[in-house]
């Protein structure tokens, strides 16, 4: 990858590495946009394969981000991190785990507030913790928004009742979902479907997450390999990106695609008028799991957390996807189009008004 090409093309601001040879650190940090606001984003850990896949996954995540902030109406831009490694190694040792955050939130400090993070894949709030030991700039930290995984699935929900709205002129109830992922997202989202009389079929990897959500909601375990081919209306990818692809669209009998992933199509020209050709209709992935980001951002605000006006913010979540959903049909515009228009239409909205001497 040419990355100041790539940078150019899709209006980046910087890119940033970071290594710390006593605890093993290796993250990038990413900013896309700033013109709303710092950039905010949640910092991810993976075993990646190569720094090219990890320098190609934080730029797509932090592009993502301010698409996200900007449809959820936040002063806020967007950005990313990602650290190569595994998350279960760092944390068998307490004593290198608490230096291995405070090293990293040196270096978030050292942005001078131009990036805020919090908690993503393979991060905890107590992770957050030790970040916020050197840097204020970071959210998602217990006794203010805590875990924004809960709220990121009420998001999905809530999408997710949108597109039955729009589809099925009903609710979720009585539907079929097949979650793919049933980590923390996923679990809160299985939690939302069980109580809300939808029938869940759930995969993951990892063997003991399916057994949690089985055991506790009553739902159908599927091997990750068949979940794609499963009858259900609504398919929800609640793990890592592009699992609407080539290979898994031939297999798709669902109606609706609305998850809690990033970056849901591979190709989203392709993809997404792949999925529509078939008569599917997808969720915005960046607008469906606004949600923990809705909530974290709320720290910020004067006076402190509020819990109650995240959940006013994230229940519009609900009414923007419908307007995204009915503005594709009638234009015959792609519903990623559509949402992608409006966020760019508010952020140079915003980015003229710098204009306006004070």
């Amino acid at each position: 990858m040419n990355k100041f090409k790539y940078m150019e093309d899709f209006g980046y601001e910087q890119l940033c590495y970071f290594h710390d040879k006593y605890t093993g650190l290796k993250a990038i940090i990413c900013i896309h946009n700033t013109v709303l606001g710092p950039a905010l984003g949640g910092t991810r850990i993976w075993n990646y394969s190569s720094e090219e896949d990890a320098a190609e996954d934080v730029l797509r995540l932090a592009r993502g981000m301010t698409y996200k902030s900007a449809l959820a109406g936040l002063a806020l831009g967007g950005g990313k991190a990602v650290i190569i490694g595994d998350a279960a190694e760092i944390r068998k040792n307490p004593t290198n785990r608490e230096a291995f955050w405070r090293a990293f939130g040196r270096y978030i400090n050292g942005l001078s507030g131009r990036y805020i993070t919090a908690e993503d894949v393979g991060t905890s709030t107590q992770d957050m913790v030790y970040v916020h030991m050197e840097t204020s700039h970071v959210v998602g930290l217990p006794g203010r928004s805590g875990d924004p995984s809960p709220y990121t699935a009420l998001g999905v929900f809530k999408s997710m009742q949108a597109c039955c709205e729009h589809v099925y002129k009903d609710t979720v109830a009585g539907k079929t979902v097949a979650v793919q992922g049933a980590g923390n997202v996923g679990y809160y989202l299985c939690k939302l479907l069980n109580d809300n009389g939808a029938k869940i079929l759930v995969t993951d990897i990892k063997k003991d997450l399916v057994s949690r959500v089985v055991e506790e909601f009553g739902a159908t375990a599927v091997d990750p390999a068949d979940i794609y081919s499963q009858k259900a209306e609504i398919y929800a990818p609640c793990a890592l990106g592009a699992t609407v692809n080539d290979d898994t669209l031939p297999q798709f009998g669902f109606k609706i695609v609305c998850g809690g992933a990033n970056n849901i199509l591979k190709d989203p020209p392709v993809h997404g008028k792949a999925l529509r050709d078939r008569g599917i209709a997808y969720a915005p992935d960046y607008l469906a799991n606004a949600g923990g980001v809705i909530n974290v951002s709320y720290e910020r605000a004067e006076g402190g957390y509020n819990e109650e006006a995240a959940l006013r913010d994230i229940d519009r979540i609900h009414y923007r996807m419908l307007d995204i959903l009915r503005i594709s049909e009638e234009t015959g515009k792609l519903t990623y189009e559509t949402a992608d228009a409006m966020a760019e239409a508010r952020i140079e909205a915003v980015r003229n008004t710098r204009a306006i001497m004070a």
